[in-house]
């Protein structure tokens, strides 16, 4: 999946941003943050800790490098979420470029009717149960 993202991309979004990077580069951020999804972690130590392990692994992907707890904690508080809102369309549009089916139909406006049944969810519930139970 990393194979898809251009080389360039990240480190563009990052300069346009002023990512400071001193250890922790923008692409083992963005490395960490799909790997996270990728094994749907639970918190910050689910992926810092298989990301560690695998760290061998994780350097032949573009040299990434596992985060520590501390690290991946601090640029997820201090990097721009745009970087990352930004890094999703550039991405979209790279692949609708390289396959032109790619995302499905586009619709112009809202459509009326849904072929099929949504569901949304929504963290904040999460956050409010969490705080009713003990």
């Amino acid at each position: 999946m990393c194979q898809l993202i251009p080389g360039h991309l990240v480190n563009k979004l990052a300069k346009k941003y002023g990512v400071q990077a001193r250890s922790f580069t923008p692409w083992s951020h963005v490395g960490s943050i799909l790997f996270g999804q990728l094994i749907r972690a639970v918190g910050l130590n689910d992926v810092c800790d298989a990301l560690g392990a695998h760290s061998p692994k994780l350097a032949a992907i573009r040299a990434a490098t596992a985060p520590s707890r501390n690290g991946l904690s601090h640029a997820n508080k201090t990097r721009p979420a745009k970087m990352a809102q930004e890094l999703f369309w550039e991405m979209l549009d790279h692949l609708q470029r390289q396959s032109p089916g790619f995302g499905g139909k586009t619709y112009q406006g809202f459509p009326r009717r849904f072929k099929r049944a949504i569901h949304v969810v929504d963290a904040s519930t999460i956050q409010l149960i969490a705080h009713c139970m003990d």
